[in-house]
């Protein structure tokens, strides 16, 4: 006997999907603007969970040009079958409902099977019968007519998986378990004993976020609704419950007749979500051939048990030194990278970072590097070497919550002399917040955060630590004040503001570390 401890992925990971192989389990979520994209976690004992990669790392595979970070790629879904895995989702921004293909989970996978027109909405997933059918079920407005706000429904078609496309018949299966429900979305299909099970979210993915579970003996239909419907749901415990928007589930049984499902759902701190949502995992037990989601306790749990012995992973690391020819795989950038301002290897053991023309602010690709935001206790710092050539120039650290919002804390030059400068960006409106004059040569940049408060400090080469700001807000970057469906990300971050130049940063080395 273990415990799983939820969030069993911290920051940033929702929409969660999951399939398991043999004693393997793979799980993938959305990844939205950023690049590359719909990281894949591998685990054996659904508690220690490892990042393999990321599903759409070419640009060929994930169009994201002038997307708003709250577009791009929504809810993905892992399947396996017959020797291949298949991950289907939606890049709302480029091209609609597509597939990709791989033998090995941690890629390479295929160039995107685009399905068209044809398959509508969002939120695909896929269903391999006994016989090896494949059934495409996804989400879509009302084909009668949309009266409301989130009147869409759910539908079937069969999918031939040999020339990817969308074949006989498409049929609305479902319109959710409320009356006038709203946003019926993230389906998934599963056979278990002579049912078939339709489980999905509505209500919303904020607070009023649940899932439900359908039912029929033919998966055409008619499906009949659990009497118990939604069979989960946080909504009913209010406002002020530390865990939020608990909903958009996946199954997975674990080869011994136990079963579990991943959801997303949120942290809030101080009444503010700034992590964005996690990934959550509960038991499951059946009663009356209907699924029953933590029995007896009816919400998410901090320790989950499991049966078994665990299977432990290596300490997931929290800090960098550059001297590898590879970034690793939780590094994130935005939109389609220019590959030309990020290099390894023009610097042994330094991160070297080309000043783009783009900003954070806006839907371009800056030259930024981050990392998802796991936790509201935790400090930041990189060593930076950064002389800059004008005064449009700067480099240094920042904290993004989307296109308008975020803080950056940059070395650059004033009246020809450095200064380091924090400056908020809160819905496209800067302010500079504290500004320090500083001697040339190595930056080592140090933010604190501790809550929804943060200290922001300047380390100097001869060793002199300055305090340049203290108790800045940080809920100025929650979702409740941005609105959108990411969390917030921090990285290392350089920009020449519009105009050319080839001058660059050298990050020596990053670390976001729980304190």
């Amino acid at each position: 006997m273990y415990y799983a401890t939820n969030p069993i992925l911290a920051g940033f990971c929702p929409d969660p999907s999951i399939c398991r192989v043999g004693k393997d389990y793979y799980l993938v979520t959305s990844s939205f603007a950023y690049f590359p994209g719909v990281p894949i976690f591998h685990s054996r004992d659904l508690a220690h969970w490892e990042q393999i990669g990321n599903v759409l790392e070419r640009a060929s595979q994930l169009p994201l040009k002038d997307c708003h970070h709250s577009e791009g790629i929504f809810a993905p879904t892992i399947r396996y079958h017959d020797g291949i895995f298949y991950m289907i989702t939606t890049n709302i921004s480029a091209g609609g409902n597509f597939i990709v293909k791989a033998e090995n989970p941690s890629g390479p996978w295929s160039e995107p099977f685009f399905l068209g027109e044809a398959a509508q909405g969002i939120d695909p997933s896929l269903f391999f019968d006994d016989d090896g059918t494949c059934y495409y079920v996804g989400t879509r407005p009302n084909q009668k007519g949309v009266r409301y706000n989130g009147d869409w429904e759910i539908w079937l078609q069969e999918l031939d998986v040999e020339k990817m496309q969308l074949v006989g018949e498409s049929r609305k299966i479902w319109k959710g378990a409320m009356h006038h429900g709203i946003w019926p979305e993230g389906p998934h299909l599963y056979k278990k004993g002579e049912y078939y099970y339709l489980m999905h979210a509505e209500g919303g993915t904020a607070e009023n976020h649940a899932i439900s579970v359908a039912r029929s003996k033919d998966i055409w239909g008619r499906y009949e609704g659990c009497p118990n419907n939604p069979i989960f749901t946080h909504r009913h415990l209010g406002m002020d419950y530390p865990v939020t928007a608990a909903g958009h589930g996946d199954l997975v049984e674990d080869g011994e007749g136990n079963w579990y499902v991943v959801m997303l759902a949120s942290r809030k701190c101080d009444g503010y979500v700034n992590t964005g949502r996690d990934t959550y995992l509960a038991k499951v037990s059946w009663e009356n051939e209907w699924p029953v989601i933590n029995p007896g306790v009816g919400k998410l749990e901090e320790k989950v048990e499991l049966p078994g012995m665990p299977e432990y992973k290596l300490p997931e690391k929290h800090s960098w030194h550059f001297y590898e020819n590879q970034l690793p795989p939780c590094f994130v950038r935005l939109r389609n990278p220019q590959e030309a301002h990020y290099s390894l290897t023009a610097r042994k053991g330094a991160l070297r970072l080309g000043l783009g023309k783009a900003r954070l602010l806006g839907k371009e690709s800056p030259s930024y590097l981050g990392i998802r935001q796991q936790e509201y206790d935790y400090c930041v710092t990189a060593m930076m070497e950064f002389c800059a050539e004008s005064e449009q120039e700067e480099a240094g650290i920042a904290i993004l919550c989307d296109e308008k919002n975020h803080y950056r804390f940059v070395k650059r030059y004033k009246n020809k002399k450095p200064v380091i400068t924090l400056i908020s960006c809160l819905n496209e409106a800067e302010t500079v917040l504290a500004e320090q004059e500083i001697p040339e040569g190595r930056s080592e940049l140090i933010m604190v955060s501790r809550q929804q408060k943060s200290d922001w400090y300047i380390k100097t080469e001869a060793g002199k630590q300055i305090c340049l700001a203290n108790q800045i807000a940080m809920c100025e970057l929650s979702t409740e004040k941005t609105g959108g469906f990411t969390g917030c990300t921090i990285g290392m971050y350089a920009s020449s503001n519009g105009i050319d130049t080839t001058n660059y940063a050298d990050f020596l080395w990053f670390s976001c570390e729980k304190c």
